[in-house]
């Protein structure tokens, strides 16, 4: 299946694009389903039941809201928090909920929302199953969800079998699933993976809306990092974590202006947008998923730090660097994995810095064979990697982990420029390492906060 750019790419809201921007998906997918049921009108009591890594992490990830948000018919993409707390606060009181083109439901936010704490599901960690009642208390409507991670939702009774070569013909001009079918493809033709990439994208839009699609993403993610920088005050959860992003940012600029810069300070600079992004996640703000809400902070640091730090960079050439990101990301996906709760944070954080490195290599100039390794380079050194939240939020370690992803990246996509492409580990051989080392690794170590750093705590 051909994932574009806007796919991989999706403007939601944290902490959680599996956690969060998946169960409200999910929800609004399921009043679609409830629409079309011929008892549609004798509906009169909703259920939803959290399994897996949803069960185990959703309170600290806010998928309970996340549910409500979704019934109540909003959109990770363009919700308005102020109108949302007034009607999450009308949920909890009245307990019922108005749908257009349905009867008034009965929804208790508490006790209609079930954590699960049992088996997961069989499809996927992030498993969901939402019902619908009677009034003599019988089951009309069943459906399973599961959140595949960044905000990919597939309902458990629709086929979902891997893309055929014929299949992806029919989308795009380039159909390579592999890392070497793209190689191959861009020296048979003559382009730069980006290039592959915008053209693939061509076929279901304009030259100007892949561009100003684009140009949006990054606006979000700036704006993202701009106010990261900016906001002050602890992190919502009850860990009592300090945003400290601006604090750092106003050292750091002391420091510029007093010419008393280390020779580091340019990583200094990558880390701090990095944090800055994943400080608005973890506070529920406004994000990217790049490829996960989780790794949000890896690619717009890279791109901050090519904007801002690079020599001979070109802002213009941002869209370049979006489209050879996405085209890595999508073959993560396609043949591995990007959720927590499937692979570890090897598939989130390890995804964004192959794709950040990848970018960033591209807009350097580099050649297709150096992009593939920068992309391979920041995968390796991330194999292994386990989800381990802190108290199931998406703040400890997750934030520090951004940022030490964008350094990883940029020392790949250099280290990768220095050599001439070829390499002894192929991207795909690495991405086939990642999605087995995923296989084995233990549940308790996959977003479900029962091992790892989220069991050994400072006594208090």
């Amino acid at each position: 299946m051909f994932l574009s750019v806007f796919d991989i790419f999706k403007i939601g809201i944290g902490p959680s694009s599996s956690h969060t921007m998946g169960p409200m998906t999910a929800a609004r997918r399921f009043l679609e389903r409830l629409r079309t049921l011929p008892a549609r009108q004798d509906v009169r009591r909703l259920q939803v039941r959290l399994y897996g890594s949803l069960a185990f992490t959703g309170k600290g990830h806010g998928s309970d809201r996340a549910v409500r948000l979704g019934l109540l018919g909003y959109e990770p993409a363009t919700l308005d928090t102020e109108r949302a707390e007034a009607d999450l606060s009308r949920l909890a009181r009245g307990k019922f909920l108005t749908i257009t083109g349905l009867p008034p439901l009965a929804f208790d936010p508490v006790a209609d929302l079930v954590f699960d704490y049992g088996p997961p599901l069989p499809g996927h960690s992030n498993g969901m199953i939402f019902l619908a009642f009677n009034d003599a208390d019988e089951t009309l409507l069943t459906e399973t969800y599961y959140s595949i991670g960044g905000g990919f939702v597939v309902n458990a009774a629709d086929p979902f079998p891997p893309p055929t070569v014929a299949d992806e013909r029919k989308q795009c001009a380039f159909p390579f699933a592999s890392a070497a079918a793209m190689l191959k493809m861009a020296k048979a033709s003559g382009l730069a993976i980006c290039e592959m990439k915008r053209r693939n994208e061509e076929m279901t839009r304009t030259p100007d809306e892949v561009r100003e699609g684009t140009a949006h993403i990054w606006q979000v993610m700036s704006a993202c990092i701009d106010r990261g920088l900016a906001t002050e005050g602890v992190l919502p959860g009850g860990l009592n974590v300090n945003r400290r992003a601006p604090r750092m940012f106003k050292q750091m600029r002391a420091e510029q202006s007093l010419n008393q810069r280390q020779p580091h300070s340019a990583t200094d600079w990558l880390y701090l947008y990095a944090m800055a992004v994943n400080e608005e996640n973890a506070a529920g703000g406004r994000v990217v998923t790049a490829p996960t809400n989780g790794a949000a902070g890896v690619v717009p640091a890279v791109i901050r730090y090519y904007v801002e730090h690079c020599v001979g960079s070109d802002p213009e050439r941002i869209g370049d660097f979006l489209l050879t990101a996405a085209a890595i990301g999508g073959l993560i996906k396609h043949n591995a994995s990007i959720s927590g709760a499937e692979a570890g944070c090897q598939g989130e954080v390890g995804s964004a810095a192959a794709m950040a490195a990848a970018g960033l290599c591209e807009v350097l100039g580099g050649t297709p064979a150096e992009v593939e390794n920068a992309a391979e380079i920041a995968l390796e050194h991330h194999l292994g990697m386990t989800c381990d939240p802190v108290a199931g939020l998406v703040q400890v370690p997750c934030i520090e982990r951004n940022g030490l992803g964008a350094v990883k990246a940029v020392t790949a996509a250099s280290i990768a420029m220095r050599g001439d492409g070829s390499h002894f580990m192929p991207l795909d051989n690495c991405i086939a390492a990642m999605r087995e080392t995923g296989e084995a690794m233990s549940t308790k170590l996959k977003e479900t906060s029962l091992g790892g750093l989220a069991v050994n705590l400072p006594e208090c």
